[in-house]
C-alpha cells in the first residue's frame, strides 16, 4: 500500500505532518513532502486516520 498526495488540492495545512512526522514534512517553501510512500502493514490504520483528517482530501491510500 502506498500513500499519495494530490498536490493540486494540498494547501500544506500540515495536519498530516503533525500526525505522522516520520511520513510527511513540509519543505522550505511550505510544500508537502512525502518521506515514506510505502505504508508498513502495521501502520495502515494509523495512516487511514491521517488521510481522513486531511481538510482538503488531498491524501489517499492505494493498494
Amino acid at each position: 500500500m502506498r500513500i499519495k498526495a494530490d498536490f493540486d488540492l494540498c494547501e500544506s495545512n500540515a495536519i498530516c505532518v503533525g500526525m505522522a512526522p516520520d511520513v510527511f514534512d513540509l519543505d522550505d517553501n511550505d510544500y508537502l513532502v512525502i518521506l515514506q510512500e510505502e505504508v508498513p502493514a502495521d501502520r495502515v490504520d494509523e495512516l487511514r486516520q491521517v488521510v481522513a483528517n486531511c481538510p482538503k482530501s488531498a491524501l489517499s491510500l492505494e493498494e
